[in-house]
């Protein structure tokens, strides 16, 4: 599943793509994602001035004089760069045709993602306005985490992963950020110290930009335009994540495997307590 990371690298890679020109034609393939897409709303993106795309969470935000277009990649979605002319792959669902002659195409096998048209601020859209704060841009992380945990009494990762509280940190995130915290993903929020949040946030943000510049974890098949190149490749720097049965690089001892609110966790039993 896409995590901030790979929505991050996304996002850079249609700035890129989107630079010094224009969408010509939108073409919907198949308006049945999460909610069915309004085609005729996102034609407004349509020879318009892209004002800004930035990334709120999960989310991708196309932002323009007429409003803002609101697209996530939901559990399986990619987006891709493509010759205009290239065939189509199967699950394409939405294209966006640039003036260049490129098309921007967006995949997504499972349609759990969505693309979705407001016409308000879109940061009191009903998808965006209850997010929590963007890891990478709060710089007092450490105590907003502290202080929001002292009366929860839920396991630490499904508390870091909770996106009212911080967005993005996702499980392969959670999973490493912790390792590199030497916490353990089921210790209770609320019986950890202010010092041990402080740690965590800071290597949740290293975590998180090292994803980034090494493209991401889970991301395949993007196109990438001048900058975004490289894609996937922090799965090389994986302590615990998907590692069961292997030895901790730390310390030797083997890595465990646990379903933790219903998702697979990885830790050290030896270095994370």
């Amino acid at each position: 599943m896409p995590e901030l990371p790979e929505v991050e690298v996304t996002k850079k890679a249609l700035q890129s793509a989107l630079k010094n020109t224009s969408i010509k034609e939108v073409n919907i393939r198949n308006k049945n994602l999460r909610w069915p897409v309004e085609e005729k709303k996102i034609r407004k993106l349509i020879y318009t001035d892209i004002r800004k795309i930035y990334r709120r969470g999960k989310y991708i935000l196309i932002s323009c004089n007429e409003g803002a277009a609101i697209l996530h990649l939901g559990m399986s979605g990619s987006l891709g760069v493509f010759d205009e002319r290239t065939e189509y792959h199967k699950h394409d669902h939405v294209e966006f045709i640039l003036e260049n002659n490129k098309a921007i195409r967006l995949n997504d096998p499972r349609r759990f993602g969505c693309l979705v048209w407001t016409n308000e601020c879109p940061q009191e859209h009903k998808l965006i306005k209850n997010l929590g704060v963007e890891p990478l841009d709060d710089p007092k992380l450490g105590e907003h985490l502290y202080s929001l945990s002292r009366n929860r009494n839920t396991a630490v990762k499904n508390y870091i992963m909770n996106s009212s509280v911080v967005v993005g940190v996702g499980n392969i995130y959670a999973s490493e950020s912790l390792f590199r915290s030497g916490i353990s993903p089921v210790r209770s929020s609320k019986r950890i110290g202010r010092e041990r949040y402080r740690k965590l946030a800071v290597e949740i943000k290293k975590v998180l930009n090292e994803a980034i510049e090494m493209g991401g974890t889970t991301l395949r098949n993007f196109t990438y335009y001048n900058e975004v190149r490289k894609v996937g490749y922090f799965k090389q720097k994986l302590f615990v994540y998907g590692k069961p049965g292997e030895n901790c690089k730390e310390c030797g001892t083997e890595i465990k495997a646990r379903v933790i609110g219903g998702r697979n966790s990885f830790f050290c039993a030896r270095c994370q307590t």
